[in-house]
């Protein structure tokens, strides 16, 4: 696992700004820049610095069309934070399983 890129994409989704950002690319498809700050009570250049967060964690995807800049999701790096958590879940799911063998193992040898 590239632990560089999980941290870079965690640390982009952990903004509130950003995940709406997504959540609108996800929802309307590819938009422009201005397109975006006009959902947001911000200025274009605060906008800007979080779609380049966005970009830097490979979560959107820019393309440039004479002066217009389109930006769109890219989900496929939020797999590397899926297989992160699914992990978590398996350390979990095996200690709980250990948890419950050791419970059954007492109540036999209290029975």
């Amino acid at each position: 696992m590239d632990d560089d890129a999980l941290s870079r994409i965690l640390k982009a989704a952990g903004d509130t700004t950003r995940r709406q950002i997504l959540t609108l690319l996800v929802q309307e498809g590819a938009l422009r820049v201005t397109a975006l700050a006009a959902h947001f009570d911000m200025s274009l250049n605060s906008v800007s610095k979080h779609i380049k967060v966005l970009e830097e964690a490979g979560l959107v995807t820019r393309r440039t069309l004479g002066r217009e800049h389109f930006i769109a999701a890219e989900l496929e790096p939020l797999n590397l934070t899926e297989h992160w958590f699914a992990q978590l879940k398996s350390i979990w799911d095996l200690r709980l399983a250990a948890l419950d063998d050791l419970l059954v193992s007492k109540d036999d040898n209290d029975g």
